[in-house]
């Protein structure tokens, strides 16, 4: 037998459609599973799902605004009616960079909606079909902004902090149920997202700060999206069926060893 095989299993990844989501969306088709991309952006969503089906593998892109509880649950039942979701990763989410002096109330509330709003909608969604299925796993991506303090990310470590202590919340509420919940922490992993936060941010200086922002892991370099999927794997596999309530941090070292 095959370890860390998914066969068989439904598994919704939000934010499926670019970066980390979209790797843990192939990864988790390449193992098996039938994956179900729920994404704001449908057409990145599709072209993760056409990248999936092009090799053999099942994938189907919903698009979806995990900000609106009535649109994430009517997907979800959508879903489960003809299907048993196993596994969902909460992986939709956004960033910000500032102190509270430079936080809006508006950049705030959106935080708010996308960083936790979302993460609870989608979980309150898929709790009633996971107990049906007779357990499963909910996998969430926390960062390591919920557990130490890092410059000018005021509101978005305090959104992550939070679904770090939602994480904990789930797994102690739902063990008769069989649902584990667990979730990870990267450090700065290369996407498009963080190119184009360079960009923005520090036009003609986009090679320097490349090499600043990867020298701030000890490991000496950023993450890849594909490191961030297989530990995402192994959570989410049955390899994994003795963890639940456990943050892991996935940070070149940031946590631990940048003292």
């Amino acid at each position: 037998m095959t370890k860390f095989s998914l066969k068989g299993k439904i598994a919704i990844v939000t934010g499926g459609g670019s970066g980390i989501g979209e790797a843990i969306s192939k990864t988790f088709a390449e193992q098996g599973a039938k994956v179900h991309i729920l994404d704001f952006n449908l057409q990145g969503a599709e072209a993760t799902v056409s990248s999936i089906t092009s090799t053999g593998g099942q994938a189907v892109a919903h698009q979806c605004d995990v900000t609106k509880q009535q649109n994430v649950h009517s997907v979800i039942e959508k879903i489960s009616v003809s299907e048993s979701i196993s596994i969902l990763v909460n992986n939709a989410g956004i960033a910000h960079v500032g102190n509270v002096e430079a936080v809006e109330e508006s950049d705030l509330d959106r935080l708010y909606d996308v960083n936790i709003k979302g993460v609870y909608n989608c979980i309150k969604a898929c709790i009633a079909p996971l107990r049906a299925n007779g357990g499963g796993v909910i996998l969430n991506l926390a960062s390591i902004g919920s557990s130490v303090g890092l410059s000018d990310r005021f509101a978005y470590s305090m959104t992550k902090g939070a679904v770090l202590t939602m994480t904990y919340s789930v797994a102690k509420d739902y063990l008769a149920d069989n649902i584990r919940c667990n979730c990870m922490s990267p450090g700065r992993v290369h996407t498009p997202f963080v190119d184009g936060f360079i960009a923005k941010n520090y036009p003609g200086k986009e090679e320097e700060m490349f090499e600043k922002l990867s020298r701030t892991q000890p490991i000496g370099r950023m993450g890849k999206p594909q490191e961030i999927a297989d530990l995402a794997l192994f959570l989410c596999s049955d390899e994994a069926g003795f963890i639940t309530g456990t943050d892991y941090p996935i940070d070149g070292g940031f946590i631990k060893l940048n003292g």
